[in-house]
Parts: structure tokens; sequence; C-alpha cells
């Protein structure tokens, strides 16, 4: 449904085979994220949400070091030290959630996003920019799901599962935002060269 196991098991064998190759700190970060499967850049942006305690958006260094370790992130503290400067634009010392993010991920084409745009846009149906199980109701068929065949999961634990997904093993609260989605899918995207497989893809998954 989101994305195939044989490409998310494609791209983290490509991703650990580029990782031993590349000395980039920024292309090291983002392969150790993708060595985990399309949700993994979502999933240390789920962290470190986390770690921002007071909802700054934003976190100094001692933040972003503890947020990578907390991640079991494979990373030297000189070599933080340069990966933080590299988001750190304006040189404030602090790093903007946001960007830290939208520069973690890798590169989506605008034909790509907006796809993914349109997918979220259906499942939100009631159009709050965030999916929960009521808004899959109706719009993701829980009818062919093995376990809810077998009658081991209800209806609702079929849509919480999917969900989980989307969400962070950290904090499962059963919600998807749009940025989670695009992070998600961000991960999927890097294992599918072409823009018209990945939109065909999309189109099939959720009937676009």
């Amino acid at each position: 449904m989101s994305g195939t196991a044989r490409h998310d098991q494609e791209m983290i064998i490509k991703s650990k085979i580029n990782l031993a190759k590349t000395t980039d700190p920024l292309e090291r970060l983002r392969l150790q994220c993708l060595a985990r499967g399309s949700a993994g850049i979502k999933r240390l942006g789920r962290l470190f949400r986390i770690i921002d305690g007071n909802n700054s958006r934003t976190f100094d260094f001692n933040e972003f070091l503890r947020g990578l370790h907390k991640y079991s992130v494979v990373i030297k503290k000189e070599e933080a030290k340069e990966l933080f400067q590299i988001f750190d634009k304006d040189g404030s010392g602090t790093i903007d959630f946001d960007e830290f993010i939208v520069t973690l991920r890798p590169p989506m084409s605008n034909a790509r996003k907006e796809i993914v745009l349109q997918a979220f846009q259906k499942l939100d149906k009631t159009g709050d920019g965030v999916i929960t199980i009521d808004d899959l109701r109706g719009v993701y068929n829980v009818k062919y799901h093995p376990k809810y065949l077998n009658g081991d999961w209800t209806e609702d634990q079929v849509f919480r599962h999917f969900l989980d997904n989307f969400d962070s093993p950290y904090d499962k609260d059963g919600k998807v935002t749009a940025e989670e989605f695009m992070n998600y899918y961000a991960g999927v995207s890097a294992s599918i060269d072409t823009d018209v497989y990945f939109i065909l893809m999309m189109k099939n998954a959720w009937k676009l």
C-alpha cells in the first residue's frame, strides 16, 4: 500500500552500500535514515519533535546530538558539528526544525510532491490537516487485510496498524500530519527511479 516492501528492501541495501562510500556528512545522515526503510527520516523528525519539549521548533547543538544518539546514528562529535553548521544556515546556534527536515529529505520533484499531497488530501476527509482513524473510514478498505479476514483484528485495529506505518515508534499518537506523510513518501520516493513509476504507484495505491 505505502510503497512496496521490495522497493524498501532495495533501498535499504542501496543505502548501506552508498553509506560505505560517501564522506559527505549530510548524505551520511540521510543514508543512515534510509537504511532503516522508507519511514527512517520521518521517525527521526518525530524524535526531534519530542526532544523539543518547549515546542520552539528549533534545537541547539546539544539537543541535536542527543537526538542523533537516541536514534542510534553512528557519528563522531566533529562530524556532528560540521553537520550542525550545514543546517544552521544563519549561524544563530540553533536549527529550524522544518528546514532541517526539508534539507534532510531526499530531493523530490514537484510532480511527486503534488501526487503525495493529493493522496493526503483524499485521506484527510475532515480537511483539518491531520489523518486519523475516523478519516480512514470509507477511504481505506480493510476487507482484504488478512488479520481482518481471519477475525484477529477489528476494523479499527487495521486502521491503527496502517497509521503506525507513518507514525513514530517513540510516540504513536494515531495521527499523521501532512509533514509526516511527505517525510514518509520522500523515503519511498528515494527507492523509485522515475517520476512516472512513482506517480503510477501512488495513483494505484490511493485510487487517485
